[in-house]
């Protein structure tokens, strides 16, 4: 039986693809997290240039700090970590994906008030495809998200047809343009909801979201995880150091040396650009983007 979720939603996350859950993480949660935030923001005051913690806005100085992600937070963070390993955010997690869940990554993505930067329409398993797409992401809304603050957008029903080509010239881009490859920009869905709401949404499908130029930030708390028979194929972005490590990823249930093999579309991200890795680098490998920067408007970006 679901611990969380009803039939239906389950039913809409594997027709659609995604799901919005209202008020799932409770107002003490979110009040420690932002003190968290406050934290780093202070902490890259004074920083020149992006590190392996903090992810820096383009606009970034060091007297008027600008982050644009906090990187793998669970490592940083023990609000944060103990939150990935809570029923609030499992719960729903084992209803879509089974029992026996492994962490693939966290990231929390400011997209600040004013200037947050966009995310280009892309597929997470594009980056990391594994045996089996039993791979999702679960966002914590840690602000209340509306249409003008650049809320996450997804395509419904993407997740169930090809893993698009990601590429630039021979070289992964991390993105693609819906409009190039069949999509129609009037199907894609806002995922908006209060402060405290959680979004879900499947590994495949495709998903983006606009610059923020709206007056209050959208800050996002991203858990990715996957069943633990997916297995990363070679080629993925997925750190790989040994089993014994993998192992140590796991969030919830038993680990397996048996990977279940399912017949999808897989895409090697590969060969990878010099630059580091981080989504919001890559996709500055595109020539042509779907949404405006902070410094110049889509329609004349080229990056030939």
């Amino acid at each position: 039986m679901p611990e969380v979720l009803t039939a239906d939603q389950i039913a809409h996350y594997q027709e659609q693809g995604y799901l919005v859950l209202e008020n799932q993480i409770p107002a003490a949660w979110l009040a420690r997290i932002h003190a968290e935030i406050a934290r780093f923001e202070e902490e890259a005051r004074g920083m020149t240039a992006s590190n392996d913690r903090l992810d820096l806005e383009d606009s970034h100085q060091p007297d008027a700090p600008r982050l644009r992600r906090i990187k793998l937070p669970h490592l940083i963070s023990d609000v944060m970590r103990e939150l990935m390993y809570s029923d609030h955010i499992l719960g729903p997690a084992r209803d879509l994906a089974g029992p026996d869940l492994r962490l693939h990554t966290t990231k929390l993505n400011m997209k600040s008030a004013g200037y947050g930067a966009a995310v280009e329409w892309h597929q997470d398993y594009a980056f990391y495809p594994h045996t089996n797409d039993d791979i999702l992401a679960i966002g914590v809304l840690i602000d209340d998200m509306a249409s003008e603050n650049g809320p996450l957008m997804v395509y419904p029903g993407s997740h169930r047809g090809p893993v698009y080509d990601h590429h630039v010239d021979g070289v992964f881009a991390g993105a693609m343009l819906p409009e190039e490859n069949g999509l129609d920009p009037k199907d894609a869905v806002e995922l908006t909801g209060p402060a405290g709401s959680i979004s879900i949404h499947h590994g495949r499908i495709v998903h983006g979201s606009a610059l923020n130029t709206s007056d209050r930030a959208r800050r996002i708390l991203f858990y990715e995880m996957m069943a633990a028979d997916a297995f990363p194929i070679m080629g993925s972005m997925t750190r790989w150091e040994g089993i014994r490590d993998y192992d140590t990823r796991m969030l919830c249930g038993n680990t397996t040396l048996n990977p279940r093999l399912k017949d999808i579309p897989v895409r090697i991200p590969q060969p990878q650009p010099d630059v580091p890795i981080s989504i919001y680098e890559i996709q500055k490998g595109l020539k042509k983007r779907a949404f405006d920067t902070i410094s110049e408007p889509k329609d004349v970006k080229d990056r030939t």
